[in-house]
């Protein structure tokens, strides 16, 4: 079976609901607007069909974060989603594998609670976050507590990139030109969560913490020379701030910073790049792979980047064994699949009506 991890949609009613409280929307929010099968069950089903009755999808909400909408919608919008990717997941079990939950990270609390209602009453497979909270850092002091819910439920965090052309390419200019904000602009928002979390202490808190950074974790694995040798140097090119002690802690636990980046979990949405791939899976290894294509934001509207993507897994030199793990034995153990699927069985009826 080939589960693609990362998918987007909008439920019916949540997309009611989001283009009445934003009619008007820009960026990201007018990319999503012009993709039937991101709404259109029809289409979706159509595109799905090509690819045989082997491939499943993971919903998660499109951009842009639920947090950039008025405050006072936030949790409302989140739970509407979250309701209406439920009721997809139990209507089309053979169509959709399961769902991330969407919060309204602009509230923590109420992000906390959205998560527990969305993984104990929805049966949820984790939650999906963008990498920073409206301009603030995802991991922060602030944020602990989420972290500390996913660890509990040990299941996985999706960790989407978000940026506007409000964020400049150079800080004497008002806005970023030519879409850099997105080409250029994602990759280092993933990175740059990544690092904070690296830094931030996540993976000594929580060793076995399940993050899955889409895009093949931005930067990182074509950086590898800067993470390795370049942060094994933290501290020699800072002047106000000590960063010796940070650097010796996890000398004493044995670790490189390039060592913690492996922890996280990468997907194949690449776009179709083959090299690109290959460079991900070198550094983060197949153990910490999952399929996934990005479906629909691609220039045939949903069906180009599953179809680059298998291609590209199918050619690559793997393992029987690594390819199963890739399509789906990876995101299974993730998300404890077995487990959750018997959680579906006893929801409501009400939501599987």
């Amino acid at each position: 079976m080939k589960i693609d991890a990362f998918t987007h949609i909008f439920p019916k009613a949540y997309w009611e609901r989001m283009t009445r409280v934003l009619p008007d929307g820009r960026d990201m929010n007018k990319r999503v607007r012009a993709i039937p099968s991101i709404v259109n069950l029809d289409a979706r089903f159509r595109i799905m069909d090509e690819f045989g009755g082997d491939y499943r999808q993971i919903l998660t909400l499109g951009s842009p974060p639920i947090e950039s909408f008025p405050q006072q919608y936030a949790v409302e919008l989140a739970r509407t989603a979250n309701d209406g990717m439920a009721e997809l997941v139990c209507r089309y079990p053979e169509r959709f594998t399961g769902f991330a939950a969407s919060l309204p990270m602009n509230d923590i609390d109420a992000a906390c609670a959205e998560a527990a209602r969305a993984i104990d009453h929805l049966g949820a497979l984790g939650v999906q976050v963008f990498t920073n909270i409206d301009g603030r850092p995802l991991y922060a002091p602030g944020t602990l507590p989420l972290f500390d819910l996913l660890a509990k439920y040990d299941l996985p965090m999706w960790m989407h990139p978000a940026r506007g052309a409000e964020v400049a390419d150079y800080a004497g200019e008002k806005k970023s030109h030519y879409e850099i904000w997105w080409t250029l602009g994602w990759p280092y928002e993933t990175s740059v969560a990544m690092a904070h979390m690296v830094f931030g202490g996540l993976f000594d808190r929580h060793p076995g913490f399940k993050l899955i950074t889409h895009h093949m974790g931005g930067m990182i694995p074509y950086f590898e020379g800067r993470v390795g040798p370049g942060w094994d140097q933290l501290g020699t090119r800072t002047s106000d701030e000590d960063y010796g002690l940070l650097l010796k802690s996890m000398r004493e636990k044995g670790k490189r910073p390039v060592d913690y980046f492996r922890n996280f979990y990468a997907d194949t949405a690449l776009f179709g790049a083959h090299e690109a791939t290959k460079c991900g899976l070198r550094f983060f290894g197949p153990e910490h792979t999952v399929f996934a294509s990005d479906a629909p934001f691609d220039p045939e509207g949903g069906r180009a980047y599953i179809r680059y993507t298998i291609d590209i897994l199918e050619r690559l030199d793997l393992s029987p064994f690594e390819r199963h793990a890739i399509y789906e034995g990876n995101i299974r153990r993730l998300c404890r699949l077995e487990q959750r699927e018997r959680t579906w069985k006893g929801l409501p009826s009400t939501i599987a009506a």
